[in-house]
């Protein structure tokens, strides 16, 4: 199917990239870190499965990332700036509450709990993939682990447990500057706000993903939710045709 790049100006101006693929039930879209809707939903064909299924994957590119814009002013970066970009993104869509779906990987599944956690979206199915417990209520330490990877890029050599996060970032030609400043952005999760997140939710991981914590344990705590294991670590999870499978089956639902 045909894919479309649209650009939307989001709550200060920053101009965000949107690729489209299908028609039906919107689904937002929302990639990992570093990465982009391109790295994410669209090369290992995620966005098409979504769209064979009767849905119109609608996948932002975070700003930072893919061909969205990447400002270097801190002011640029205020608390909980994704939330607001992706609020932005329904908005200027026309979205309303009940009227979509929602899907995050890794940083775009923070994001999601976050705006869902706090009344910000109310999707119809929400999907979180690539991430368990200490991903939120511990993502300072994560952050920590980036902030590393950004500050010592020209020293870190392999073997360094920052080397494989080096290298992808690198490999996505991700201005370093900004960011830095995204990640100064972002907060931990407060988990009693997982009681608000009420509707049918797929917690979605890969068999030998570790990196955020349990997500077994995520689902658990959720009033509804199923956890959905599929193929692989965090980095490679996203590369298999298992991953898009799951969640077009979740939303069909």
């Amino acid at each position: 199917m045909t894919i479309t790049t649209d650009q939307f100006a989001s709550f200060d101006g920053t101009r965000l990239a949107i690729h489209t693929e299908g028609e039906g039930r919107p689904v937002l879209l929302l990639h990992g870190l570093f990465s982009s809707a391109q790295m994410n939903w669209i090369k290992w064909g995620h966005g098409a499965r979504l769209a064979a299924a009767g849905f119109k994957a609608i996948m932002l590119d975070f700003r930072v990332h893919g061909q969205s814009e990447a400002p270097r002013e801190a002011s640029a970066y205020p608390p909980g700036v994704l939330v607001r970009d992706v609020a932005a993104l329904a908005e200027h869509l026309g979205l309303e509450p009940g009227g979509f779906d929602l899907v995050g990987f890794s940083l775009g599944a923070r994001t999601a709990i976050h705006a869902v956690g706090y009344g910000i979206l109310e999707p119809r199915r929400l999907a979180i993939c690539g991430m368990g417990v200490a991903g939120l209520s511990d993502w300072e330490r994560r952050a920590d682990h980036f902030k590393r990877v950004i500050d010592e890029f020209d020293t870190i050599k392999p073997g360094d447990p920052a080397y494989t996060a080096r290298t992808f970032l690198k490999s996505q030609g991700v201005d370093r500057v900004a960011a830095r400043l995204l990640l100064d952005a972002m907060d931990d999760f407060d988990l009693a706000r997982l009681a608000a997140i009420t509707m049918p939710t797929a917690v979605i991981c890969g068999d030998e993903d570790q990196d955020n914590g349990s997500a077994e344990e995520l689902a658990a705590l959720l009033s509804d939710a199923r956890y959905i294991e599929v193929p692989g670590t965090h980095l490679n999870s996203v590369t298999k045709p298992d991953l898009g499978e799951a969640l077009a089956r979740f939303l069909a639902a």
